[in-house]
This record gives C-alpha cells, structure tokens and sequence, in this order.
C-alpha cells in the first residue's frame, strides 16, 4: 500500500489558530460581561449624594439674586441605574449609598412618567415655599388650590384607566377641599367598597367619573391615586426658579429660608454656608424627606456648616419604614459615623429654622 505523506503531514497552524480561536471568544465572553455589568440596568437604583447646590444660583426675587456672604444650599440624592456594576459598589459603600427596588421607587411608573411626578412635586414645592416666605415677611401673597395633580395611579384602583398623570382631582362626590391632605382625610374616612365620583380636569376638560373605594398598600381605604397640590401663587414680589432637571419636594425648607431672608434682608446667612433638607407645608411645618443619609454626605462634602433636618415623630406603625429612626436622628447618627463637624439642627416649622439662625453666629 501506497502513503500519500503529504496527506499525513500535520498543519503546523491549525494548533496555533485553535489557540487564538479560544482566546478571540474568552475575550469576547469577558467584553460581553463587562458590557452587561456596566451598562444593563437591573429592576433596581442605586441612591448616591448628589451634591449641594446654592440657591442663589437657580433663584431671583423681582429680577435680583441674594448679595450677602454665604450661602442658603439644597441637597440632592443621585439615582444611578441598578447596574451590576453600581449594585457591587454600593454593597462595598453600604454607609452613603443605598440600593432600592425600581417598584419602590417609582410606583411602577414608567421613567417618564416618574420624571414627571417630581417636576410636579417640586412645583408645589415652590409655590409653597414662595407662600410660606412672604407670609413670614409680612408681604402680600395668595395660595389658590387648584386640585391635586394625579401623579400615579395603584393597580387595584378601579380609576386605572379613567385618571391619567397630570390630570387635576378638583373635587370628590361634589366636595371640594382646600389641600390634598384635606381629600385624603375625607377619602380615607369611606367605607371599604362604596362608590364614589372623582370630578376633574384633563387636558383643560372639566370630566367625572365613578368608581369604588379600595384596600391600600398601607392597609387604608382610598381611592388608589398618588397625588400632590396644584397650586398658583399671587403677588407683587416675583420670585422665579430655574431648576430643570432636579425633582422632588425636598427643598422645600430651604426655598422658603432662602426667599424670606432675601426680602426680609436681615442677613441671616452671617456668612455661612447653610444646607438642610425638607418639605415644606402652607402653614410652615417640615415634613419628612427620603435619603437623609446621602444628603447629610453631600453637604459635609460641599463645606456646610448647619445642616437643617425634619425632626417629627414616627407613628408606632410606620417604624418599620424608619429602621434608623426619624429624619434627625438617621442624620445625627451618619454625621457621626463620617466624622462630620456640621451642627446638625432638628426643626418641625420653617420659624424654628429662623430663630436659630438668628440666634447664632
């Protein structure tokens, strides 16, 4: 029998080529996990300070910012996309960040939508602040209540469907009210599965329509909708905002300090640089925030030397909400743990703010 040798002879780069072969897909396999690490969201966020910023910087009250030293500065929480990557970082800076489920942070509601919500909660922010301020200076000033913006609506509400977001309640079984407060109060107060109507606006239409009440999350009657204030404030001092892009009511306390020691010009800045955090209410309380923590580390971090904070007590069955205790004393105890040397100030109206600061140097 006859051997072909060239038929037997082994390719020298066939071995050499399997090798590289191996590697190509090992390193493609490693840039394809990096990828999805970096860049593919999981149905989580991760909370990180987001930093202080100056008031005076998004602020003018009849055409005019705020000339004295120091500075009145709200403090935001930065939401990152529950990335592998930022998940694995926050497990490793478990003390300033946080991680939270999209569900809880956003109510199921899509990203537009949940953008929208904090564009409308800051608006009531501001209007509220604007309120508040000039009525502690002594000026001329009108809160007219609109109705409650519809910011989302519950799976079980049987107005899934009906309510849009942005829509405006104005009334409820023909009653109207003069805060939502006031219309939770009253929706709260039915009974489990009567009927009620829901009068409002869409799209500037006025509409109704009926529906029944329902079980709650927080085990409550309601009508299933998140909602906060539409409001419109008049009057001769024009203060106007420009803060595209941050959300929330949080800086509610800080507006309204910032606005009336502008028009009230007794300089209660002295100087410094003053940050806190907290809503603000028409009769001038100061409500619970989220992300007291990072916020405290934002403001440590931007030179702040008072830290104003909510300090209400915390209903027996809402503790399990509050695992580090109220607003103040989740703040005190991070101040403690990052060596802070801020004063860290408790408030429950916008006047105690007020008093302290002019009390102290």
């Amino acid at each position: 029998m006859t051997v072909n040798k060239a038929e037997n002879q082994v390719n020298p780069n066939k071995g050499s080529f399997i090798k590289r072969f191996k590697w190509w897909l090992i390193g493609g396999f490693a840039l394809l996990a990096l990828a999805f690490c970096l860049l593919v969201p999981l149905p989580y966020y991760v909370e990180v300070p987001g930093g202080a910023f100056d008031i005076n910087q998004v602020m003018t009250i009849n055409g005019k910012t705020d000339k004295n030293k120091g500075s009145y500065n709200f403090v935001a929480v930065e939401l990152r996309p529950g990335t592998v990557f930022n998940i694995a970082y926050s497990w490793f800076n478990k003390d300033t960040t946080e991680i939270v489920s999209k569900k809880e942070m956003t109510g199921g509601a899509s990203t537009k939508d949940y953008n929208l919500m904090n564009q409308y909660y800051m608006e009531n922010s501001q209007n509220t602040a604007i309120y508040q301020a000039l009525k502690l200076a002594g000026k001329k000033v009108k809160l007219d209540y609109k109705g409650v913006y519809v910011l989302n609506i519950a799976d079980n509400s049987t107005f899934k469907g009906t309510l849009n977001i942005a829509d405006t309640v104005t009334g409820i079984n023909g009653k109207s009210f003069k805060s939502s407060k006031d219309l939770v109060k009253y929706v709260t107060g039915l009974k489990l599965g009567s009927r009620v109507t829901v009068q409002y606006t869409s799209q500037d239409k006025k509409k109704s329509s009926k529906g029944k009440v329902v079980k709650l999350t927080n085990g409550k009657n309601g009508i299933g909708i998140t909602l906060t204030d539409h409001t419109e404030v008049s009057s001769p001092e024009k203060v106007k905002f420009s803060t595209q892009g941050v959300g929330g009511p949080s800086a509610g306390l800080m507006f309204t300090l910032s606005i009336y020691d502008q028009l009230n010009k007794k300089d209660l800045l002295k100087g410094r640089m003053i940050a806190g955090t907290g809503t603000i209410e028409p009769d001038g309380s100061v409500g619970d925030i989220g992300g007291v923590s990072q916020k405290v580390v934002s403001a440590d971090k931007s030179g702040a030397e008072i830290f104003f904070v909510p300090d209400n007590p915390v209903a027996e069955a809402n503790k399990k909400y509050y695992p580090r205790g109220n607003n103040y004393q989740e703040a005190k105890k991070m101040a403690k743990k990052i060596g802070s040397k801020m004063k860290i100030v408790p408030v429950k109206t916008a006047q105690e703010a007020i008093d302290y600061l002019e009390k102290t140097k």
